[in-house]
């Protein structure tokens, strides 16, 4: 299986703004004092010039607009609700928050198709939201395609019975842990996996200091070492930037990317850069209204197409 693709699904925002709904459990949204009319028009002008960076270099961007008929202030994240695969299948998740669950657009599927993409089975959790349950796509999962393991920071976001019953369905090794931060000098589960910990196919980069618990931090480590992967630590700060939120693609002639805003490069050390350099080179971009009132970064933004031309 292959862990890094060409190809990446993104949706342009129409309605962006700070969502109330995650806000409780987000603890890296922050209430900005612009109009919702000017958060937007400031995370389109973001969303536009990240697109064209990642197109520059050669990354496939099939970019869908958002519906204005419906209040989703986060679908620029849609990672959260849907994965895709190689075999074709597809997997659709159980958000949080009510507003996202409407993200989820059969027009998207439909778009894929229209490209040339084959979705041979949707496999479809978003029941569990009847039961409070929720596991919030690869923010939640953090996929180690090649070497089928699946990670996983529990949280109110991401359900452990769930999160083993996708890795039966699809079948990964499940890697239970719990990350926290310090809020207000209190420990609180991250919301998302994704934001402590990115996965690449020669190496890792992760704040280990989130995981308090150190038989869980061990057990990591070591699934992280015995895949072969470099680990390349963060600090909870550097996390705070999002320095966490990465994500590898490839571009013309195989070439791969660190893909991360400029608010993670600019937290990382010349040694950390030096440390991915060694693997891939880096491209970055300014994300920071999207960070600021959305709480998600440049990973948050991409949704993988693995899937299978037709």
């Amino acid at each position: 299986m292959k862990q890094t693709t060409n190809t990446i699904l993104m949706i342009r925002p129409v309605n962006f703004r700070m969502n109330e709904q995650t806000a409780v459990n987000n603890y890296f949204q922050e209430d900005i004092n612009i109009k919702n009319a000017e958060i937007n028009t400031k995370a389109q002008e973001e969303f536009d010039a990240f697109v064209e960076k990642l197109r520059a270099v050669g990354v496939t961007v099939i970019v869908e607009n958002d519906d204005i008929s419906v209040d989703t202030p986060d679908s620029i994240f849609p990672n959260n609700w849907v994965s895709f695969h190689q075999n074709g299948d597809v997997a659709m998740y159980p958000m949080f928050a009510e507003n996202r669950r409407k993200e989820r657009r059969e027009a998207i599927f439909v778009r894929l198709e229209k490209e040339g993409y084959k979705i041979n089975n949707i496999t479809d959790y978003t029941s569990a939201e009847e039961e409070g349950v929720f596991l919030e796509g690869t923010g939640s999962l953090l996929l180690d395609r090649a070497n089928s393991i699946a990670y996983c920071a529990l949280s109110p976001r991401a359900d452990e019975d769930l999160f083993i019953e996708f890795c039966e369905d699809f079948e990964y090794t499940p890697v239970v842990f719990t990350a926290n931060q310090t809020v207000e000098d209190k420990r609180l589960p991250i919301y998302h996996t994704n934001v402590m910990m990115c996965l690449a196919e020669t190496f890792a980069v992760i704040c280990l200091d989130t995981i308090d618990d150190k038989k869980e931090r061990k057990n990591v480590l070591s699934h992280l070492k015995d895949t072969g992967k470099k680990v390349i630590t963060i600090t909870e700060q550097q996390m705070n930037q999002f320095a966490g939120n990465m994500l590898q693609l490839k571009g013309k002639d195989e070439v791969l990317y660190l893909v991360m805003s400029q608010a993670a490069h600019d937290s990382l050390t010349p040694a950390q850069k030096a440390d991915i350099e060694a693997h891939c080179p880096i491209l970055s971009s300014s994300l920071e209204t999207i960070e600021t009132c959305g709480g998600g970064s440049a990973r948050c933004m991409m949704a993988e197409v693995f899937l299978p031309k037709a």
